[in-house]
C-alpha cells in the first residue's frame, strides 16, 4: 500500500511553484526566522556592494523546504543583479554547465539547487570557475582533443543542497560563506502563516495560525500547504475564514496530527514498534513493510521523526525511541504534548 504524503513533503510540488513564489519574501526585512543566517548574508551582501565587486559564492544547506530559494532570489535583489537558476540534476554534461557560465553577465547570481546531484565533469569545470572565473572547453576528440580556455565575468555561485556532507571537498572549500538553515520555531511559523494569509486575501485568527503552524513540521513550505487546505475545507464547510475550528476539523480530515505527523509517519512508527519489536531495522526491510519508496522515508519521514524524538538512526539500522514506543502503543497522547 502506498501512501500519500504530499501534504508533507518538504520539497515543492509541481503544481505550487506559482503560488511558492507569489508568498516568498522579497528582502530580507520580510523574512522570517533564520536569523543568524540573516545576518551573515546582510553582512556578505553590504561587503561586496561597498567593494563594488561580486559577492563571495555561498552555499545553502538544510533540509527541504526552508527557504534556500528565497534567499538565493533575495541575493540577488539586494545585489541589483539578475538570478540565473538551475538545478544539479539539469547539469548532465560539463558543456551544460559551460553553456550557462559564459552567458553570465557581470556580478550576476547563479543558483544551482541539489547542486550535490551535479554530474561529476560538471563539477570539475565548476571548481575552475569558481576560483579563476575561466572554463576550459574541450574542442576535438581523442588524443587530438585540446583544452581552450575561455574566461568568464565574476559571478556569485550560490549552490543549495540538502546533503552538505556528500559535496566533494573541493567544492566546498570554494565557497566564501556556508549558511546552514534549521527548523523554524511554531511562533515564526506562525507569523508566516498570517502573512501567507494577508497576501492571499484570507481572513484569519492568530490561533487559528498558530494550530496551522504547529503542525507544519518546522517548515515553511508545509505551513503554506496545509494553510491553502484549510483554506479550501473552510470555504466549503463554513465562511471561508479560519479560526482554530475550522482549521483543526480540516487538518484532522487530513490525517496531520497535533504533533505533525501523518498517516505515513505513523505506519513507520507502528511497523517499526510492532513488527520489528522496537528496532533496529535496515532501511530497505522498513520501507518494504509500510510499502514505500527508501527515499520516501529517507527524505519525508525520517528528518522530521528523529528531530520530534521519534526515531534514532544507528549503524544497524533505524531504532524507536521511547517517544515513539509510547506513542505507538498508546501511553502518550499527542494531543496533550
Amino acid at each position: 500500500m502506498s501512501f500519500d504524503g504530499d501534504l508533507i513533503d518538504p520539497t515543492a510540488q509541481e503544481d505550487e511553484v506559482l503560488v511558492d513564489t507569489a508568498l516568498r519574501p522579497t528582502n530580507l526585512q520580510e523574512f522570517v526566522g533564520q536569523e543568524r543566517a540573516q545576518e551573515q548574508l546582510n553582512v556578505a551582501l553590504k561587503a561586496a556592494i561597498s567593494r563594488g565587486a561580486a559577492a563571495d559564492h555561498m552555499l545553502m544547506s538544510g533540509p527541504a523546504g526552508l527557504g534556500k530559494t528565497t534567499l538565493a532570489t533575495i541575493t540577488a535583489k539586494e545585489l541589483g543583479v539578475p538570478l540565473r537558476i538551475t538545478s544539479g540534476p539539469a547539469i548532465v554534461h560539463a558543456g551544460d554547465l559551460a553553456a550557462v557560465l559564459t552567458s553570465l553577465n557581470n556580478g550576476e547570481v547563479l543558483f544551482i539547487d541539489e547542486i550535490h546531484r551535479t554530474a561529476k565533469p560538471a563539477l570539475e569545470m565548476l571548481y575552475l570557475a569558481m576560483e579563476d572565473f575561466r572554463v576550459d572547453v574541450m574542442v576535438g576528440k581523442g588524443a587530438g582533443a585540446t583544452a581552450l580556455p575561455l574566461e568568464i565575468q565574476p559571478f556569485t555561485l550560490v549552490g543549495a543542497t540538502t546533503r552538505a556532507g556528500v559535496l566533494p571537498a573541493p567544492l566546498r572549500d570554494r565557497f566564501g560563506l556556508t549558511i546552514h538553515l534549521d527548523f523554524y520555531g511554531v511562533s515564526e511559523l506562525e507569523k508566516i502563516v498570517l502573512r501567507s494569509a494577508e497576501l492571499l486575501h484570507l481572513k484569519i485568527d492568530q490561533p487559528g495560525a498558530y494550530q496551522i503552524a504547529s503542525r507544519s513540521r518546522g517548515t515553511p513550505r508545509i505551513a503554506n500547504r496545509l494553510l491553502r487546505r484549510v483554506r479550501d475545507w473552510s470555504s466549503v464547510n463554513s465562511d471561508g475564514s479560519i479560526n482554530v475550528e475550522a482549521a483543526k476539523a480540516a487538518l484532522d480530515l487530513y490525517e496531520i496530527d497535533p504533533s505533525g505527523l501523518d498517516r505515513l509517519d505513523r505506519a513507520v512508527l507502528h511497523a517499526l514498534v510492532t513488527q520489528f519489536q522496537g528496532g533496529p531495522v535496515g532501511l530497505s526491510t522498513l520501507a518494504i513493510a509500510v510499502g514505500e519508496e527508501t527515499s520516501t522515508i529517507t527524505e519525508v519521514v525520517e528528518p522530521y521523526l528523529v528531530r520530534a524524538g521519534y526515531l534514532s538512526r544507528s549503524a544497524r539500522g533505524r531504532i524507536a525511541t521511547e517517544l515513539g514506543l509510547n506513542l505507538i502503543q498508546g501511553l502518550t497522547d499527542p494531543k496533550t504534548r
